[in-house]
């Protein structure tokens, strides 16, 4: 299910599946993509940040397109705890990629891979990062 930005409405709480990942788009090339996930951030309860958040940075193949600089994005991730993932969707192969792993990191989220918690899932991203 995709949004624009939160707050999701109310009117459909019932109907809604339960959410077990969240991934925000920002595009490299937008300002005003940044600020928009930013402003979304508020309305995202703070134990989806233990593993279920992550950020999609997508654009970053045309550097001097660029209006967001990545240092601002990598301090997003760290001060939400929240992995960061850069891709350029124009190139299928990356674009593949890009999908699956954001659908092993659902699997994992949803809990449908055993002995693997979203927790430690993200601890493993983080530590690998920072090496």
């Amino acid at each position: 299910h995709l949004a624009t930005s939160l707050p999701l409405p109310s009117e459909r709480d019932h109907l809604r599946p339960r959410i077990d990942l969240v991934v925000f788009m920002i595009d490299i090339k937008s300002k005003y993509s940044l600020k928009n996930v930013e402003a979304s951030l508020p309305y995202v309860d703070a134990s989806y940040f233990l593993g279920k958040v992550c950020f999609l940075v997508t654009g970053v193949g045309r550097v001097n397109y660029c209006s967001i600089d990545t240092s601002a994005i990598c301090k997003l991730g760290e001060d939400y705890c929240s992995p960061v993932l850069f891709c350029e969707l124009e190139l299928e192969g990356i674009r593949v990629a890009t999908a699956q792993r954001l659908l092993r990191m659902l699997q994992i989220c949803a809990g449908f891979v055993p002995g693997v918690s979203a927790l430690s899932f993200s601890l493993l991203m983080r530590k690998s990062a920072d090496d």
